[in-house]
């Protein structure tokens, strides 16, 4: 399995290089360019979509993975509704679709990736789980629907979104060669390496943008690949939320504050806490690195705790969230001005 996943790096990562050249190429060609506006984090205009090549490898490894025998046709296929959301947000990308466009496919997307997957495992807290299984269904409808969005809000500065893809990935190798679920090693590497091939390109100062195109697609395959290590038994649902600690909180907080305010919560923003730290410190490499840090320092020994004694998985989670949400909460996540 080992000399697998070494060869999937080795090949993912070039390919991921030269896609995102090539995109940029294309995108500069074409017009697609992310230009400025009073809360853009950047200040000359810029080509998006490059997250396209994560799109392109990723899927492409699901289908080889498929024809070769490693994953079931169910779980390719729930993979697979990924290609509706990027191709959504590379209409997005262009023409910036309202959310009343969006949110259908977004809802269908999520469904479909719910209906192949099948069965959802019961969510343990301490001594007691819930298993119920519409409400199972339902919940991972729910979240599908809001990592997408998740990620795409966390996309606002450079190197991040790229930096915490490779971070999740390298992360779930690591856990995953020793927990035994080859399916979600090769998903999780070629995740990691297609993510470093795009950062060569988007580290700061970005030659190219993520987009929405690839922003959301990331978000859709982790919130699938959380359901097959769930299915699988071999990832409890609290080492999916630790890895993405950062995100979900600063995510989930600036939303909630926005929400209550009575603003449009769909609408573009920069108040983000990481927003304020770039504007704060003058960096984008700065607040990037610090994210980096959080998640190698902090989250992810608790998530190998957390995958060591699953019986902890809650309190260790809320370990681990509870120090981010102060903190976001200081950097005036989703505070006006």
């Amino acid at each position: 399995m080992l000399i697998l996943i070494l060869i999937l790096f080795a090949t993912v990562l070039p390919v991921a290089v030269i896609l995102t050249g090539l995109l940029r190429f294309a995108a500069q060609r074409t017009g697609l360019v992310d230009l400025p506006v009073a809360r853009s984090a950047h200040g000359s205009p810029t080509p998006v979509g490059g997250g396209l090549a994560i799109v392109l490898t990723f899927l492409s490894v699901c289908l080889w993975a498929w024809s070769s025998g490693h994953m079931p046709l169910n779980e390719m296929l729930a993979l697979g509704g990924g290609g509706a959301i990027a191709l959504l947000g590379l209409i997005d990308d262009r023409w910036h679709l309202h959310i009343r466009w969006r949110l259908p496919v977004q809802f269908a997307a999520a469904a479909w990736a719910v209906v192949w997957v099948g069965d959802i495992a019961p969510i343990r807290f301490m001594d007691w789980q819930l298993d119920n299984v519409w409400v199972l269904r339902i919940l991972s409808l729910l979240a599908l629907i809001w990592l997408l969005n998740l990620y795409n809000f966390m996309d606002g500065i450079d190197g991040l979104a790229g930096s915490e893809a490779v971070f999740i990935g390298a992360a779930l190798v690591f856990l995953l060669t020793r927990g035994g679920d080859p399916v979600l090693a090769i998903l999780s590497i070629t995740l990691c390496a297609a993510s470093f091939g795009f950062l060569v390109w988007n580290w700061p100062p970005a030659r190219i943008f993520m987009g929405d195109v690839g922003s959301g697609f990331i978000g859709y395959v982790l919130g699938v690949m959380a359901l097959l290590g769930m299915s699988h038994d071999s990832l409890s649902l609290w080492v999916w939320v630790l890895l993405s600690g950062v995100f979900i909180t600063d995510a989930t907080v600036t939303l909630l504050r926005r929400f209550l305010r009575g603003e449009k919560w769909y609408e573009g923003h920069s108040s983000h806490a990481y927003q304020n730290a770039a504007r704060c410190y003058g960096s984008h490499i700065k607040p990037t690195l610090a994210v980096i840090l959080i998640n190698i320092v902090w989250l992810a020994p608790l998530a190998w705790f957390a995958h060591r004694s699953p019986e902890y998985g809650a309190p260790l989670a809320l370990l681990g969230i509870l120090p981010i949400g102060i903190l976001v909460w200081r950097m005036g996540a989703g505070r006006p001005g």
